[in-house]
């Protein structure tokens, strides 16, 4: 007798497309709209459920879902899954991170060629019966600069289009390897390029810590006068207020916005400036890319339910029992030491190394590297990485990652050593374990002892080994009421170069590290998020 056809629940409203290729493998039962109760009540009769934004899979339904074996979240975000519990239970999670690529890329583009031509402005006039051929004199893109910061999918895919329109293209991401920017016909410059260059701005980073308000009131001041910005990838990468007030000067021309830092929007400065394009989040909102979306996910569903792996699962899967026993506590050391090296990092990335050592280069590494990988990424990246899709998300940024297994440290028992080099630095991180917890040992050719604890922050100063540095640094620190958690100097001779590393509980200013820059003998200051 033939098993049993899956029975699949489809949450949200998704691309019929996707619901019809799930209906050739299962059952498929469509009940949008459902209070979480009720979701609850029925999870346990499924081995699957689609969902987007709007339904919110917590742990309770997990706990619930006595049969679940995969969640699919039609788009990219899945801040609505509850990862950990899903991982517990061996819950697949799959997105869709591709899918609305080119819908965000076109939508930037349409924007850009708006702000060139006037468009809206002109339909409104004409809508109202006004015929102002002269006020709306627009500029051609051909030959002019467009500045992009982040070249991953959504921003490469619009420098392609930018290079066919001949528009003269640079590019800042440093995490991106020069030779695959010029692949695309595109020049690969430093963040103050971009400012200082462009014509046209448009900005695809991630939202975080480093990037929120990363163009502000000095840097568009340093720009061109008449440059015109845009913003599709997320609210905040550009301060709205100082973006309206410099339209409203007439620094900038004119901006294009379809993110904001709180959506709706409600009242906000960059509304009701008629030199301002709004739009209402609408860079993934085309019919193919929700049935792109749509299909991408039901595919994986179609996989996992067939016992195959999944393009772009979002949870790790589980461990073997042998492997996650020897490799498992080195799982976090490997995620921190590559968190930390990418923030200590300067110049453009060309090459990674990876070096394990001990007992753990005798297992599968697979983890491991998948860990440097996703500490590498999350200080500027929201993807999520794990060990099915680590190798992709390398290979789609054009990273070259060689590793190495050892089997005997001359220090360490187990070893995780991480070197990343760019065209302007090198920088190595190395991590074990002691009691269970991360130890950062290595610190570029420094020996240290640091226990990375969350919400904490660490200040690596580049100094001058002499007296006075610490005290200096610390009565400064004092003045502006931060905390020293802990501190320690690793040098590399008497009187010579050395690193201070200082961990602190409060997030010191830009201007407060500026000071520390400043002090005679200091030559570096980096802050590490932890």
């Amino acid at each position: 007798m033939p098993d049993a056809r899956p029975r699949i629940l489809v949450a949200d409203p998704v691309a019929q497309e996707g619901v019809d290729l799930l209906r050739a493998v299962g059952d498929v039962d469509v009940r949008t709209g459902q209070p979480p109760e009720a979701l609850i009540a029925a999870i346990g009769d499924y081995q699957a459920l689609v969902v987007r934004s709007e339904t919110r899979v917590t742990r309770a339904v997990f706990e619930a879902a006595s049969k679940l074996v995969v969640v699919g979240r039609a788009g990219v975000g899945v801040d609505n899954i509850d990862l950990e519990a899903a991982t517990e239970r061996g819950v697949i999670v799959v997105n869709a991170p591709q899918g609305n690529t080119v819908a965000a890329a076109e939508h930037t583009v349409a924007l850009l060629l708006a702000l060139a031509r006037h468009i809206p402005q002109a339909d409104a006039s004409l809508h109202n019966g006004q015929w102002r051929r002269k006020d709306f004199v627009g500029t051609e893109v051909r030959g002019k600069t467009l500045g992009i910061v982040g070249l991953g999918k959504i921003g490469s895919e619009v420098a392609r289009r930018a290079v066919a329109l001949e528009m003269q293209v640079i590019a800042y991401d440093p995490f991106v390897p020069v030779d695959r920017v010029r692949s695309l016909g595109v020049e690969s410059v430093e963040f103050d390029d971009v400012i200082n260059r462009s014509d046209f701005i448009t900005v695809h980073p991630p939202l975080t810590a480093s990037t929120t308000g990363m163009i502000g009131r000095e840097q568009i001041a340093r720009m061109k006068p008449g440059v015109r910005l845009i913003n599709v990838a997320r609210g905040g990468i550009i301060d709205e207020a100082e973006l309206a007030a410099a339209v409203r000067e007439g620094k900038i021309a004119g901006a294009a916005v379809d993110v904001f830092s709180q959506e709706p929007p409600g009242e906000n400065p960059l509304l009701g400036d008629p030199r301002i394009i709004v739009t209402p989040h609408l860079g993934a909102s085309t019919a193919e890319a929700q049935e792109r979306v749509a299909l991408d996910v039901a595919e994986q569903i179609v996989d996992v339910l067939s016992g195959r792996p999944a393009r772009y699962a979002v949870n790790a899967p589980m461990l073997a029992p042998e492997t996650l026993q020897v490799v498992g506590p080195y799982l976090a050391v490997a995620e921190s030491v590559g968190s930390i090296a990418t923030q200590l990092v300067n110049g453009k990335l060309t090459s990674i190394e990876i070096d394990y050592f001990g007992e753990i280069a005798e297992h599968d590494v697979t983890p491991l590297r998948a860990s440097v990988i996703r500490g590498l990424l999350r200080p500027i990246s929201e993807e999520n990485v794990n060990i099915v899709n680590a190798s992709l998300v390398a290979q789609s940024r054009g990273w070259q990652i060689d590793e190495r297994l050892r089997t005997s440290h001359e220090v360490f028992l187990n070893l995780v050593h991480v070197k990343v080099l760019t065209t302007e630095s090198e920088v190595t991180v190395a991590g074990t374990t002691e009691r269970g917890q991360p130890h950062l040992v290595i610190l570029n050719g420094l020996d240290i002892d640091l226990v990375p604890e969350p919400r904490t922050f660490l200040l690596a100063c580049d100094n001058e080994d002499r007296p006075g540095m610490i005290g200096r640094v610390g009565t400064l620190l004092g003045r502006h009421d931060v905390n020293i958690r802990s501190m320690q100097v690793g040098r590399r001779g008497r009187r010579a170069r050395a690193l201070m590393l200082i961990a602190v509980d409060e997030c010191p200013t830009e201007e407060q590290l500026a000071e520390i820059e400043a002090i005679d003998g200091i030559h570096n200051v980096r802050l590490v998020r932890f």
